[in-house]
């Protein structure tokens, strides 16, 4: 009962339109200080602010993937998030608010989605976000040998939650570009480190590679910030000794191995590593002079309020490690230093230039001070010969492009396979001169189809995407169909292999369910099944019903667009092919009763109910050759062909019903063969019969004997 009461209320949302979220939604999940401005009017977001010390500034920015970067699913329908993005550019939240993903809507279900998406908390857009098979990220990330974020996919569902992740960072960019001022599409990927350089150096050594920025800033080099303010002037130690050292600075990032070895030790770089976040760099800070680092306020473990670190003009996330372990070297002596963690996700790359910045504070008045607080920037850049270069480095192509680079051994294979069927159909004449050679072949082909294309490459085509399709009339957005690599190969081959020879290149030899019921029907012999051949006046009728099935289905998709993913229920893919029949027990037993009555009426679905079947038959109407050979005695008086077709595409004239042949090629191996083709076996035997010479009195004439 409580999964009826599931599946219906999945229907009803499906049947009611998605809710948008409002002001009223998002305003449950801020506290003062925090609070929710008005939708901007020329972007439609809603800006998150904070009002600290009478002031208020923008901290996040929610808004919904649809408003911004609607991107078409399987069913044509874009899924729409709720996206909310800090001003740092760092992902706060990623939540589903409506999705029409076939796989999602009761196969799955939809918690794998909202886990999906939870990923991307904390994520930002400093690196490209890339979908990786499931349970690869933590390595992929561990490891930082990829120039991308890596989050997990999800298995049966590769396509949809690449398009999720296309429509999040999408709508995520147009506002990083109009709100954040990042002005480019995307910061360029962190370069990896070069970890087969390891040197040990003492201070002076570091300083002189390069790999340690040491600064100092003097007493007159802060004045100048603090001009025009009321505390200007106010520092007695700066008027007395202008030349005086305010700040000494020790910087670097210990993530490069000559730099953690030589400051830390292969110890200090162990435990440092072994509790850290993986998506994380450590920057090393050691300050000396008059400056105080930490104050009676600091706390160890947040976000410092005496340093910040900038990289091209974006703040970047640091906070404070609390690693207290002893310096192997100390390159200021015996001045206090920290470790201070920047995740790598915040869009830090060590191997360009950034800022760190002093915040030093000036007060004036004694009971109610006025604070003027001033940044003072240090300018880091460490060597290029200590990452890869530029050139060396592989780039990751993300998006459409990025998958189908990904996908590259999957779409030469399956070309592969498509190439075979079309030669095999193509040279009918050579490939079933092998006879029942051919059959063990087929059967082969017919495995590989199921579980390559099928179970592992997801790409059994179905009736949802030509739903899709009618989606995208409105949009003219016929993208969602690039997401899927595989799948639109085989589109295209399955139309053009209806063109040129009819339904059956597509439904007999490449859909992985037509695959699993001739196979399942394989074993109807050694069982002892009877398979029955349904009278013709039964049979004919019956095979408009796939017609009627489709015309329905395309109905409800004009009609009533969010019904048609369960309009299209009545394909047993999803179940069988896409899911590996883990799924609601009544959809499972829709698909095996539908291959146990393959078992005794042979392809009793793909011939009377399959929709897609009827759209790649009306494909072939197209085909303009009759390609399959055929006698004049064919039909009259031979039968054998129309027999023994299973699928019942043989007429009683010998034709070839096209619209139903699934060119499995048993009727052109008979054809070929001169010992089993009946107008053949006669015509030998003719040319075997002796000849009788008769002599008469008028003349001789000659008879062939009757016997």
């Amino acid at each position: 009962m409580a999964r009826l009461v599931a599946l219906a209320l999945m229907v009803l949302a499906m049947v009611l339109p998605a809710r948008a979220i409002d002001k009223t939604d998002l305003v449950a999940q801020f506290a003062p200080p925090m609070f929710v401005g008005e939708k901007l009017a020329d972007l439609p977001v809603w800006p998150i602010l904070e009002n600290t010390g009478g002031a208020d500034r923008v901290v996040y920015y929610a808004f919904e993937t649809n408003e911004l970067a609607p991107i078409p699913g399987f069913s044509g329908t874009p899924p729409n998030m709720l996206v909310i993005l800090g001003a740092d550019g760092t992902f706060r939240q990623v939540r589903v608010l409506s999705q029409h993903e076939p796989v999602f809507v009761e196969g799955l279900g939809p918690e794998p989605l909202d886990a999906f998406v939870e990923q991307y908390v904390g994520k930002a857009l400093g690196r490209p976000i890339k979908v990786v098979p499931p349970g690869k990220a933590a390595a992929i990330n561990q490891a930082k040998s990829s120039a991308s974020i890596a989050i997990d996919g999800v298995a049966k569902a590769t396509a949809s939650v690449r398009i999720v992740n296309e429509s999040v960072i999408a709508s995520a960019l147009i506002v990083a570009r109009a709100k954040l001022n990042m002005a480019q599409a995307r910061p360029s990927a962190a370069r990896p480190i070069r970890a087969e350089i390891v040197e040990r150096h003492d201070a002076a050594g570091l300083a002189k590679s390069g790999l340690l920025t040491v600064a100092r800033v003097r007493n007159r080099d802060v004045e100048p910030a603090f001009a025009g303010t009321p505390v200007e002037g106010q520092d007695p130690e700066a008027r007395r000794d202008p030349d005086g050292i305010f700040a000494e600075l020790a910087i670097t990032v210990l993530d490069l191995p000559s730099a953690g070895q030589s400051l830390l030790g292969e110890d200090g770089v162990r435990r440092l590593f072994k509790n850290r976040d993986p998506e994380a760099h450590s920057l090393f800070v050691q300050v000396g002079g008059r400056f105080e680092p930490f104050g009676d306020g600091y706390v160890y473990g947040a976000v410092p309020d005496m340093f910040s670190v900038t990289q091209n003009d974006l703040p970047i996330t640091i906070r404070d490690y609390s690693f207290d372990r002893p310096l192997a070297v100390s390159p200021l002596g015996k001045a206090p230093y920290a470790v201070y963690s920047i995740f790598a996700q915040s869009g830090f790359d060590p191997a360009r230039p950034f800022t760190f910045n002093l915040h030093v504070s000036r007060a004036k008045g004694q009971l109610f001070p006025e604070i003027v607080t001033r940044a003072i920037p240090v300018q880091v850049a460490l060597p290029e010969r200590y990452f890869v270069a530029a050139a060396d480095q592989v780039a990751e192509t993300t998006g459409v492009l990025g998958i189908w680079e990904d996908r590259g051994l999957d779409i030469a294979i399956t070309l592969g396979l498509i190439g075979l069927a079309a030669g095999v159909l193509a040279l009918q004449g050579r490939t079933t001169r092998a006879g029942s050679r051919f059959g063990a072949f087929r059967l082969a082909f017919l495995a590989v189809t199921l579980v390559l294309i099928g179970w592992i490459y997801q790409a059994q085509l179905s009736i949802v995407t030509v739903i899709g399709l009618i989606k995208a009339i409105d949009s003219h957005d016929l993208t969602f169909l690039l997401w899927d690599p595989v799948s639109l190969i085989v589109w295209i081959a399955a139309i053009a292999g209806a063109i040129a020879w009819g339904r059956g290149y597509f439904c007999g030899w490449l859909c992985p369910f037509g695959a699993l019921q001739e196979l399942a029907a394989f074993i109807a012999k050694p069982l002892k099944l009877r398979q029955y051949a349904i009278p013709d006046r039964i049979d004919r009728p019956l095979r408009l019903v796939k017609y009627a099935v489709l015309a329905a289905i395309v109905g409800v998709a004009f009609g009533a667009p969010t019904r048609a993913e369960v309009a299209a229920e009545v394909e047993p893919f999803k179940t069988a092919i896409t899911l590996g029949f883990v799924r609601w027990w009544p959809m499972v037993a829709y698909a095996v009763v539908l291959i146990v009555a393959n078992l005794f009426v042979y392809k009793a679905f793909c011939r009377y109910l399959c929709p897609l079947g009827a759209v790649m038959a009306i494909l072939g109407k197209a085909r303009r050759l009759d390609w399959i050979a055929r006698r004049v005695e064919c039909g009259s008086p031979c039968q054998l062909c129309k027999v023994k077709c299973r699928y019942g595409a043989i007429d009683r004239a010998g034709a070839v019903d096209y619209d139903e042949c699934f060119q499995c090629m048993d009727c052109v191996i008979i054809h070929n063969d001169a010992a089993t083709c009946v107008p053949q076996v006669l015509a030998e035997r003719r040319k075997a019969r002796p000849r009788v010479v008769i002599t008469t009195p008028a003349g001789v004439r000659s008879a062939e004997a009757t016997t």
